[in-house]
Parts: structure tokens; C-alpha cells; sequence
């Protein structure tokens, strides 16, 4: 028996870094929200013992570091199962993306071997193996938009929001978010062209502020319900979020900020870095939109795809692809 699942990427609609914590960790704040995007994941069982997986792509490890293996390994012993599990990667997502590509596989894997062993894990125990193995593996355990805080693995999910079109580009180079947080730790906080910046805290409680104005406010007094004065993922960006990655990432990387620029220039409404890069992303007011938008970013020699956002219930629905 074989299980396919599709591992849908997320974009960051914006990101706050908070204060190193003892773990070594920051705290942060996003909204998470899953998109089109996807990889494939396959899951077979056969005789033997442990995970193996198997992937075209170089970049992808095949060992205990990969967030596929150490779920899988990790459900394993706790369903008290037995056997050898192949795991086969499609990937379509980029790696070091910021699309959360690894984290989403290891979801879908996760979920997939639920389906091939036909017993289920209960819900925490299922968020809690998530979280071990990433910060932002929980979110593809919800789906649509998520809340997120703590380092990330702490999910909240929102009340679903109509599906807006988004064009994505994915430049060839990769960004190490380890390393984006180091620049961050090292540079105080502060990226090129700033003087100062609020604390963490403030910064936090600003966003914070912002989304808490968007969640509370609508023209019918019932968020996200009809009669919003427009788009309400536009109303959320409107809200002054931001990434802060793009402080530190940006200056390193002057390319990904043209970037930005060409995504507004071909008709974003909104245009930011989703995670620490290298992907970013634009909100737009129509696929029409999106597919001029990709034509134009595309004639540029920019790698861009058209998508849509997805809500949780679009995302539940496709996310198995065959079981047979």
C-alpha cells in the first residue's frame, strides 16, 4: 500500500523577532498561511525496520536530519508500530526557502503514515511530536491562518479567509535561517539606513496591537464575515506588519530586495519575504492579476509561479492526493 500526500507550502504574513531565549531560541509572532504550493510525499511500508527515504533531490538529506525521518521515527515508537517505512520526497518547493518546505514534508509524513498504518495519534500527541521536530511543523497540523508565537510552534488557528491570488518567486539562492537569526543577534536589531530601533517587546506589542485592531474590526461587527470595507488578508498587511528578517536579509542579499520592488512594480498589492527567504511572495486583487504579474516578473528573468491562498477547509480537502 502506498499513501500520497500533498505538502502545501505557507508564507509569513508578517513576522516579529522577539528576545533570545535561554533555549537559544527567540520568541516570535507571525500569521502563518498555507498557499497552493506543494510537494508530494509517498509512504509505503514494507519488511524490515526504521525510516528510509529516498529523493532526487541532492540538497534533501536522506539520514536522521531530516525532519521526515525523525517524525515518522518518533510516531513509530509511540503507535508501538513495526516495520520499514520508505518515504519518497517530490520536491517542488524550494529548499531554504522560507516556504516552510521541510517542516510541511515532515507534517505530511507524519499525517500520511496515520493513513498507511490506519491508527491515529491523539491531537496533542500529534503537536507535540510536531513541535519537537520543528518550530513550524504545528501549523500544517491546522492550516489556512494560523496564529503563530512562542518560537513559532505555539498555533493558534484563525477564522478562515476568502482565497486571494499570490504570485511566488524563488530565486536559485538559499538563506540559512540560523544564520539570518545570528546577523539579527549580531546587528542588534537593526538593518541598513536604521539608526535606532523600539525593543523587542515593543515591537511586538506593536504588531500585536495591529493584529488585534484586524481581528476585532469589521463593517458587520463579525471579523471576516460580509460587509468588510475590502479584502480582509489586504486589511491584515494594511495593519503595519512587517518581516523583520528582511532588516538583516535584505542588506546580504540585495537581490531578493529587487525582488520586492519587481513584485510591486508587476502589480502586487503587498509584497514581502515569507520566513527568513528566499522566497517572497505578493498578494494580489485577482488571479488575472497574478498571471499578468508572473508573465511580467517571468519576462524579467525572475522564477515565479501564480497561486492562491487556502483555507483550512481547501486545505483538509486536497491535501490527500491517493491511497491504494
Amino acid at each position: 500500500m502506498t499513501v500520497s500526500i500533498r505538502s502545501f507550502a505557507k508564507i509569513n504574513l508578517g513576522l516579529r523577532i522577539g528576545a533570545r531565549r535561554h533555549d537559544g531560541f527567540h520568541d516570535l509572532l507571525t500569521v502563518y498561511q498555507t498557499i497552493g504550493l506543494h510537494d508530494v510525499i509517498r509512504l509505503s511500508a514494507g519488511r524490515g525496520r526504521g525510516v528510509e527515504i529516498r529523493c532526487e533531490d541532492p540538497r534533501v538529506p536522506r539520514d536522521n536530519s531530516n525532519t521526515c525521518f525523525r517524525v515518522v521515527e518518533m510516531a513509530m515508537q509511540t503507535l508501538h508500530a513495526k516495520g520499514l517505512i520508505t518515504i519518497e520526497i517530490e520536491k517542488r518547493l524550494p529548499v531554504q526557502g522560507g516556504l516552510g518546505g521541510a517542516s510541511s514534508n515532515a507534517a505530511a509524513a507524519l499525517l500520511g503514515l496515520e493513513q498507511l498504518l490506519k491508527k491515529s495519534l491523539p491531537a496533542a500527541e500529534r503537536l507535540r511530536i510536531a513541535a519537537d521536530v520543528g518550530s513550524d511543523l504545528p501549523l500544517f497540523l491546522v492550516g489556512g491562518t494560523v496564529l503563530g508565537v512562542g518560537r513559532g510552534e505555539q498555533v493558534y488557528p484563525l477564522e478562515d479567509l476568502p482565497a486571494m491570488a499570490c504570485v511566488v518567486v524563488t530565486p536559485e539562492l538559499g538563506v540559512s535561517t540560523p544564520k539570518a537569526f545570528a546577523e539579527w543577534d549580531r546587528s542588534g536589531g537593526t538593518g541598513a539606513g536604521e539608526l535606532t530601533l523600539p525593543a523587542p517587546s515593543d515591537r511586538m506589542n506593536e504588531l500585536g496591537r495591529g493584529l488585534s485592531a484586524w481581528l476585532g474590526t469589521s463593517s458587520s461587527g463579525a471579523p471576516f464575515r460580509r460587509g468588510r470595507r475590502e479584502i480582509p488578508l489586504l486589511e491584515l498587511v494594511r495593519a503595519g506588519i512587517k518581516n523583520d528578517f528582511e532588516q538583516v536579509v535584505f542588506p546580504e542579499y540585495p537581490e531578493l530586495s529587487e525582488v520586492k520592488n519587481a513584485l510591486v512594480r508587476a502589480g502586487a498589492e503587498y509584497a514581502s519575504l515569507s520566513g527568513s527567504g528566499s522566497a517572497l511572495y505578493g498578494l494580489f486583487a485577482s488571479k488575472e492579476a497574478a498571471r499578468a504579474g508572473v508573465a511580467k516578473l517571468q519576462k524579467q528573468g525572475w522564477s515565479a509561479r501564480a497561486t492562491v491562498t487556502l483555507t483550512r477547509r481547501e486545505y483538509w480537502k486536497k491535501f490527500l492526493v491517493s491511497s491504494f
